[in-house]
């Protein structure tokens, strides 16, 4: 552990020293890229700091209990030895999972999709739902949300709805949300109070920045038409909305939200880029066969991972068996209980396929 802390340590002092290097400061993508490496590396450090502090502690506390002779001073020392312990295990465990090499994606903003699956009009409510769930959870955590586009249900909720969140390491911890989530309640159509089964699908993709994917201006169709409102109304007259084709793959992305077309423009080839740039990912990630293994691959986007349960009260997430008698509260955006618990088994399953002992 040692030898391991103490190149922690050498790189962090490098990183430090390169970021503050002019021509690392005028290389745009480099600069992003260390600078995100420093702020990793900073709470490595310091937790490294406290596991340090942790052991002089145990240190003096037996040499205490070594030599001294008055009571008081021996039963103090046997009770800092003993706290001490036990949060050098803790801390040593939380430095094991810091030490993981995090996926470079998991920093990014993101751009989340909803749409409605099987079950109709409920399918869109509930489409409406977990966006609902998702952006008080994004308040909660202190992140901001921006519609890109969506298509309202016609009995409330959405077919579809794309929104961005942008904050601290939110691919790192939406991505968990990404695939099929089901809904079992009665529909407030239903006349006779039977319990339906519906579902929406959740694609979590990590925003692309400019430099990540380079896209031929000459590859984009761009076609413009009139924002529609609730019930088709039209937003305005003009031909704001934008939608635009990558010719090479048939990716589409729209966005109708603002009012300026300059705007709608950037957001929906900010779309364009993340779909562009997920696509490489998958790539890539289909030939990482740790990644196949992993609870969170978003390879079969068919695969089902949570149902929410109305008449039980219940949500069950299907990849770790985790059922929860809590649903009034994980609608409403509190999420971390699930999160964090599929956090903790995916970071447990790559320290098993790592095979390395910390």
């Amino acid at each position: 552990m040692k030898d391991k802390f103490q190149i922690i340590k050498n790189r962090f002092d490098e990183v430090s020293d390169l970021i503050i290097q002019p021509a690392i400061i005028n290389d745009r993508k480099k600069y992003i890229e260390l600078n995100k490496e420093y702020k990793d590396l900073d709470k490595l450090v310091k937790k490294i700091q406290q596991y340090e502090e942790l052991e002089n502690n145990i240190i003096e506390a037996r040499e205490i209990l070594k030599t001294e002779k008055d009571a008081e001073m021996v039963e103090m020392a046997k009770e800092q030895l003993e706290e001490s312990e036990k949060e050098l295990a803790a801390t040593e465990e939380e430095i094991k999972m810091m030490m993981i090499p995090k996926n470079p994606e998991d920093s990014k903003n993101v751009i989340v999709e909803i749409r409605a699956g099987t079950g109709g009009d409920e399918a869109s409510i509930f489409a409406g739902d977990l966006y609902r769930m998702y952006t008080k959870y994004a308040d909660k955590k202190g992140w901001k949300t921006e519609i890109v586009d969506y298509n309202e249900g016609t009995s409330g909720g959405f077919k579809e709805m794309i929104f961005k969140i942008s904050g601290e390491d939110v691919y790192g911890t939406m991505k968990y949300e990404a695939g099929v989530h089901r809904v079992q309640r009665v529909p407030q159509t239903e006349t006779q109070g039977r319990v339906h089964t519906s579902a929406a699908t959740v694609m979590v993709l990590p925003e692309a920045e400019e430099f990540d994917i380079e896209i031929n201006p000459n590859d984009i169709r761009k076609d413009l038409f009139m924002s529609s409102g609730p019930g088709g109304q039209s937003v305005n007259t003009t031909y704001s909305a934008v939608r635009l084709t990558h010719i090479p793959t048939g990716i589409v992305a729209q966005c109708q939200d603002q009012k300026s077309q300059h705007k709608n423009y950037e957001k929906a080839l900010s779309v364009l880029r993340s779909r562009l740039y997920e696509m490489e990912l998958k790539k890539r990630q289909e030939q990482d066969a740790a990644f196949r293994k992993s609870m969170v691959s978003s390879g079969d986007r068919s695969a089902k991972i949570r149902t929410y349960n109305y008449p039980q009260g219940r949500v069950t997430d299907h990849r770790i068996n985790l059922t929860l008698y809590d649903l009034n509260n994980i609608t409403n955006g509190e999420l971390d209980k699930i999160i964090e618990a599929l956090r903790l088994a995916d970071n447990a399953e790559k320290l098993k396929s790592a095979g390395e002992e910390l």
